[in-house]
């Protein structure tokens, strides 16, 4: 990877790897180190600035990925993070909390399955016990599984965790979080770009997330009264776990964007920082699209 001078102009086509990359499969959840390039989420790069200073954050799917750079970058601003992941993967939110306490925060690990209703209720309590109070939610825990051979490849079982994981835990969590969130506070949700261009084989995937930019809409002029924001950002392809843990062969994963390549999840982190912050004062309701150039409606 090029070295990455802050003092001058970045080119985006060479910031990162480009596809073709080494064949390489995963079982669902997928594992950080086993992936080939190793994704970046700041841990070298990010500064924070003191946007986020003192803020309380709850961020699901914070073991890796987005997630991930996301508790990195809240950390390195000043937030207190709370994040999510699934009992398999303790050992990756561990190097999160690792990369969070050395920003000299506080990070809570909690294993947590948001398609139950009542762990989302306990995950919200169990936060503002750990921190105070809740000031940022962000929805990002997601599940989805590649099925090329179409709508009859997908199970009721496959079609019914997308749903859960997706859309039922984002509800849930933001409906329990609200009841501690004060004026200033905000909810970002992670949408995708397959919410405008869906992809044939990940039809129940896309589905959802096209329902969180709905959401997202909706929610924000809800709780304009309340002094509450809520926004959404919209990846394109980014590099993470999932990837080899969910598509059947990601070494020309990316390429198909206009900058050639996929994102890194440090590229992400950015967008929901701004958004978390008060320099987004007055943005709610919109939908950050981080997509490498794809154009979108």
């Amino acid at each position: 990877m090029p070295s990455h001078d802050r003092n001058r102009l970045t080119d985006p086509v060479s910031l990162h790897p480009r596809p073709p990359f080494p064949e390489q499969d995963q079982d669902h959840p997928g594992s950080t180190g086993a992936m080939d390039p190793r994704p970046d989420h700041g841990e070298d790069t990010y500064r924070g600035h003191g946007l986020l200073k003192d803020r309380r954050a709850l961020v699901t799917g914070g073991d890796s990925g987005i997630g991930r750079a996301v508790c990195l970058a809240f950390a390195r601003e000043g937030a207190d993070v709370v994040l999510t992941h699934l009992p398999e993967e303790a050992d990756e939110a561990e190097e999160t909390v690792r990369l969070v306490r050395e920003a000299g925060r506080t990070a809570v690990a909690v294993a947590c399955d948001i398609r139950d209703e009542d762990a989302c209720t306990a995950l919200v309590d169990r936060t503002v016990d750990e921190l105070g109070g809740i000031d940022l939610l962000v929805n990002n825990a997601a599940y989805q599984m590649s099925q090329p051979d179409g709508i009859e490849a997908i199970t009721t079982e496959q079609f019914d965790r997308v749903m859960k994981t997706n859309l039922y835990g984002m509800f849930w969590l933001t409906k329990a979080a609200l009841a501690h969130m004060p004026r200033g506070g905000s909810v970002i949700n992670t949408a995708s770009v397959q919410g405008y261009q869906p992809s044939p084989h990940l039809l129940d995937y896309a589905m959802t997330k096209s329902a969180i930019i709905s959401f997202t809409h909706s929610l924000a002029q809800l709780l304009a009264g309340r002094g509450i924001r809520a926004n959404a950002v919209a990846p394109g392809p980014v590099w993470t776990p999932l990837i080899p843990a969910t598509m059947p062969d990601p070494t020309e994963f990316g390429g198909q964007s206009p900058l050639g390549r996929p994102a890194q999840p440090a590229e992400m982190a950015p967008a929901y920082v701004f958004l978390a912050s008060d320099r987004a004062s007055y943005i709610t309701g919109e939908i950050v699209n981080a997509t490498g150039g794809t154009p979108l409606p």
